[in-house]
């Protein structure tokens, strides 16, 4: 009898562990796709003359919505990085790295491409892009993964300090001539990537280290603002900690409301649950937009041929997100 209920005990924990696992995946999944819709809408609004500054990237110094969502999605891909790379370890050490290395290669590969594509194509001169900084971003990270989190902490700060020092010193012109910091600001995205991987670490233990996780991320974020300007386009050491802490805050959020919400996919999983195959998709959209170089088309539209395009371009996603939801189709290097 005591082993009966014991075996017992144990499935209700591993049934309790499941269903909390679940809530999780839908909690990424749905902050993810929110943040790919506000992607496309940002990208697209960007070139539009009537939209406000204050929803496109800042031009250098300063800090817009439009600003937060790479830093966020990099913030996600943290979350998942050290439990993907365990269920990968089962399979041998060799091949988890083996795995990693494919994948993040191939990113970075992907995004040549694209700025290959861009500068020859539509004529936007482009040395670099987001798929290039995840890409060198994601195999600095397999190097650290397996430490232990406060090493990843004390790591990834001291990357970002390093990286500020060159900023300052000789590499602010090479930087700021590039998109996302170019090679060298590479480096900031991987310490933000670095510095992730160890809060999701925290997240998943224990509320309390994670509350003093949370306002130290918030402290070091308002100290960092006082001493170096925020920065997307410099990917600066404020600019990461900011992002880190509002990132950290917003997902804890949403993974408090899947708690107590439907655990079934919705509209926003749709999007998250392939959001490689939609950024793609999206610049595929934007160029039947952009590259007719029409000036009434794109750059100079009504605010009613805006918001019209705008939304043909998210209803033709959104129909496509959702089919591949229902086939269960699923791309994720």
């Amino acid at each position: 009898m005591r082993s009966g209920v014991r075996v017992e005990a144990g499935g209700a924990r591993k049934r309790a562990a499941v269903a909390q696992e679940s809530t999780r995946d839908l909690a990424i999944d749905r902050l993810r796709g929110a943040l790919v819709i506000l992607m496309v809408g940002g990208n697209y609004l960007g070139g539009v003359q009537i939209v406000p500054a204050y929803l496109k990237h800042a031009p250098d110094i300063g800090f817009t919505v439009a600003d937060m969502v790479a830093a966020a999605f990099v913030f996600l891909i943290g979350v998942n990085y050290g439990p993907s790379f365990a269920r990968q370890l089962r399979q041998g050490a060799v091949a988890s790295y083996r795995h990693f290395l494919v994948r993040y290669v191939a990113l970075f590969g992907i995004g040549a491409i694209l700025a290959v594509g861009a500068t020859n194509v539509a004529g936007i001169a482009t040395d670099w892009g987001v798929l290039e900084a995840i890409g060198v971003a994601g195999l600095v990270c397999l190097a650290l993964i397996r430490l232990p989190a406060w090493a990843r902490f004390v790591i990834g700060f001291l990357m970002l300090c390093g990286y500020q020092y060159l900023l300052d010193s000789s590499m602010l012109a090479a930087v700021l001539h590039s998109v996302h910091g170019g090679p060298v600001g590479a480096l900031s995205w991987a310490a933000l990537l670095v510095l992730s991987t160890a809060v999701a670490d925290v997240w998943r233990k224990r509320r309390g280290p994670f509350a003093i996780c949370c306002a130290a991320l918030v402290v070091a974020a308002a100290i960092s603002v006082l001493i170096v300007p925020v920065s997307k386009n410099r990917v600066s050491l404020s600019y990461v900690l900011v992002t880190l802490a509002i990132s950290t805050l917003i997902f804890t959020a949403v993974e408090l409301g899947s708690r107590v919400t439907s655990n079934r996919a919705g509209f926003f999983c749709w999007w998250g649950e392939n959001p490689l195959v939609l950024y793609l998709l999206h610049l595929l959209l934007l160029a039947i937009v952009v590259l007719p170089g029409v000036e009434w088309w794109y750059a100079g539209a009504t605010v009613g041929l805006v918001a019209l395009q705008l939304v043909v371009i998210l209803t033709i996603m959104s129909v496509i997100a959702w089919g591949m939801h229902r086939r269960r189709f699923r791309i994720r290097l």
